[in-house]
């Protein structure tokens, strides 16, 4: 039997043998566990010619691969850069496993010795509880009749006050020992004796009883799990980002110094010229560029380029150079003040930052920047000055810099020949206020895909305004089914917004309303928003009319209210507190202004009483208040349009400017629509591209070294 559990515990401990093959099974090793008695069993039971063979795979070294003269060279050349030394790394990381299927033994790497940690732990204890012999269990009735009556117990050993051991007379019984429970010692002694007693076993031949305290391993099953997890989780955190194992790539965040950075030299595909919207920041950046190629343009009339900083070696090693760090705010964010726990990773990172950029001089040719969408979360000791001396905003393009990115992203779609690309991108970016460089990315690629949807050779026009109208309104659902009192419903909300924002002077042009499900909306409607960055309270309150429209339209026409007008309800809310609290447009409340929670972010204490708070929700609830009633007045008085529009969303689903001026008339209020119209008194047609004398030749290192290229290239 045992010679059957160590040929089992021999197929597990495969892996270790590999292991211990030309090192510790060598020698008098293998002779003494050659020696034990249950493993000379088992080499009889197995063929006599595989325990040679193994023997002979023990003792032999392991093998080694020769070193030739390509991979000589390819280690001498390991420490000249950083990216081999890594490669080889994660190679040798990566092969443990054929490593030892070559004979080797790769203590040296890191996830073999966790292996073989683990693989030890787990074999011990599998193999202190597998060759444990937990004996037979009896009962007391058995006890007495077969072993005390008998007379063939040689002693009893009562262990942790729990069972006792029966150990038999040598050769009475097949067990080593049998075990029976008790409740208690004072009652198996008591028992014991009576039994005994009963028996008429005199006291010379009466089992002997001694007493004994050993662990049952109940304790290592309890522990054995919490010691698991907590091993997997440090694990976890070496190899992790966290700890700087293989998974972090360059030593955690505890390691500054080793970066996950890509060095950009000779294979930049964007230029300047492909970036458009933004001249004032290309301007910031051409500014940085020329100081490193062009020093002495500055130096001379003793200026000094803003205070430059580095993290990373391999920032000086390529000096002169930028470095470019995305998303600081995953590191940069402001430490927390009464934490009790100590610093944490994060800001045990952001201290190391500022350590590693303290250690520099303008002189190191190295522009460290940055990039964030959360400016205001930033630590302020980053963006004092010496660190992150410059700060550079880049918002959404106005339509002058709209232009300009359709333009640049016009010119890979194959348009209509008929299609200015001029014209067709001034009139996009009129119709796409508040668009980012994303988003016009974004709508050019939706319209190629709409495009060839309908297998249009070009793409034209029609298609950009259905491009627009996916990313602004979300995917059309011309499927979904409404049914004839819901789409009555959503066709007189969509009116009542439409005519509302019609005879308001200060509401947002319509260019278009539909009743077809656009992503999460059951209607929708395109208007096209003035850019403008100063909004009176007059032009504020009349776009809060406009929201209510579609509810005050649903109340007159069909006598109650519906979810539908749930986004619209909360851009009023959020409209009116702001006027209230931050705008400081309360006669009541008086000239304050406080700070509104971002979406997302929990609300701090408040700045202010309770008296206060009421006074602001009594404020806010007067203003939305006074904005119903007006919609009221006027949808009552403006009734019969409402239902010509809405009669006519029902028969079209989809009416656009010239359809509303039809049921309407003309609007009432000047409006402008065209980007000439847009762009008048602004001095030109176009952005301004134009750069300072400083920097005409700002690039003109660069296209010499070009020029010298070229020259080297075609001489023979």
């Amino acid at each position: 039997q045992m010679a059957h559990r160590l040929a089992a515990a021999a197929a597990m401990w495969a892996p270790p043998l590999v292991a211990w093959r030309g090192g510790l099974c060598q020698g008098r090793g293998l002779a003494r566990l050659r020696a034990l008695a249950p493993v000379q069993q088992w080499l009889q039971r197995v063929h006599p010619g595989c325990i040679t063979s193994l023997h002979r795979w023990l003792n032999s070294k392991p093998h080694k691969e020769p070193l030739t003269a390509k991979k000589l060279d390819a280690q001498k050349n390991a420490g000249g850069s950083r990216g081999g030394g890594d490669q080889q790394k994660k190679e040798g990381d990566a092969g443990w496993w054929s490593r030892m299927q070559k004979g080797e033994f790769p203590w040296d790497n890191k996830d073999f010795r966790y292996l073989v940690v683990m693989v030890a732990g787990v074999a011990t204890g599998f193999l202190y509880f597998y060759w444990r012999d937990p004996g037979r269990e009896i009962s007391w009735k058995h006890f007495v009749h077969y072993y005390l009556a008998r007379g063939v117990v040689e002693r009893l050993e009562v262990v942790n006050k729990q069972f006792v051991r029966v150990f038999p007379v040598p050769g009475a019984a097949s067990e080593k020992y049998v075990w029976f429970n008790i409740g208690s010692v004072d009652t198996f002694e008591r028992n014991l004796e009576t039994a005994q007693r009963e028996l008429g076993i005199d006291g010379s031949q009466r089992a002997s009883v001694v007493y004994s305290t050993e662990s049952d391993g109940s304790l290592i099953l309890r522990v054995v799990p919490t010691l698991l997890m907590v091993g997997f989780l440090l694990f976890i955190l070496r190899r992790g980002p966290l700890g700087g194992g293989r998974g972090g790539r360059g030593g955690g965040i505890f390691s500054v110094t080793e970066t996950m950075a890509k060095i950009l030299k000779n294979n930049v595909d964007v230029r300047f010229r492909d970036v458009a919207g933004c001249e004032e920041a290309k301007l910031e950046i051409m500014e940085f560029i020329n100081f490193l190629k062009n020093p002495k343009q500055y130096q001379d009339l003793g200026a000094k380029i803003p205070k430059v900083r580095d993290m990373f070696a391999l920032a000086r090693k390529n000096a002169p150079c930028i470095l470019f760090i995305d998303e600081i705010d995953a590191v940069g964010r402001k430490r927390s003040h009464g934490n009790l726990s100590g610093h944490n990773e994060q800001e045990n990172t952001l201290n190391q930052l500022l350590v590693e950029m303290d250690g520099f001089n303008s002189s190191t040719n190295v522009v460290v920047l940055a990039g964030t969408n959360r400016p205001d979360i930033l630590d302020p000791a980053l963006m004092r000055p010496g660190r992150f001396d410059r700060q550079i905003y880049i918002g959404p393009p106005d339509i002058k810099g709209r232009a300009s990115i359709f333009k640049v992203h016009l010119q890979p779609l194959r348009l209509d020949a008929d299609i200015s690309r001029d014209a067709l991108a001034r009139k996009m970016a009129a119709w796409t206020p508040g668009f980012t460089g994303a988003d016009i990315a974004n709508a050019c690629n939706e319209a190629a895909l709409i495009a060839a949807r309908h297998a249009s050779p070009t793409v034209d026009a029609k298609h950009f305004e259905q491009a627009i109208e996916r990313v602004l309104g979300g995917l059309e659902k011309k499927t979904q089914v409404l049914q004839p009192n819901e789409k009555a419903t959503v066709a007189y909300h969509e009116a009542g917004h439409a005519v509302v924002g019609w005879f308001l002077e200060h509401a947002d042009p319509l260019l278009k309303v539909s009743i077809i499900p656009r992503g999460k909306g059951l209607g929708y409607a395109q208007y096209l928003p003035r850019e403008q960055f100063l909004y009176t309270r007059e032009q504020l309150f009349d776009r809060m009319c406009m929201m209510l429209g579609g509810r005050v339209a649903e109340q007159l026409f069909f006598g109650r209210i519906t979810t539908g007008a749930q986004d619209d309800l909360q851009k009023v809310t959020q409209t009116a507190y702001a006027q209230i609290v931050q705008y400081g447009m309360s006669d009541k409340l008086g000239q304050v202004s406080f700070t509104l929670p971002l979406p997302g972010e929990l609300a701090s204490e408040k700045p202010y009483s309770e008296a206060t708070a009421e006074l602001i929700d009594e404020e806010v609830r007067a203003l939305i208040h006074a904005a119903h009633q007006r919609t009221l007045e006027l949808l009552t008085h403006c009734r019969e349009q409402v239902e010509k529009v809405g009669k006519r969303l029902l028969e079209k689903e989809v009416l656009e400017k010239a359809d509303m001026v039809e049921l309407l008339g003309p609007r009432p209020f000047a409006e402008r629509s065209t980007y000439e119209a847009f762009v008048e008194g602004t001095g030109s047609l176009d952005e301004d591209t134009s750069l300072p004398e400083g920097l005409q030749d700002w690039n003109l290192e660069q296209e010499e070294a070009s020029q010298e290229e070229r020259a080297q290239d075609k001489a023979p």
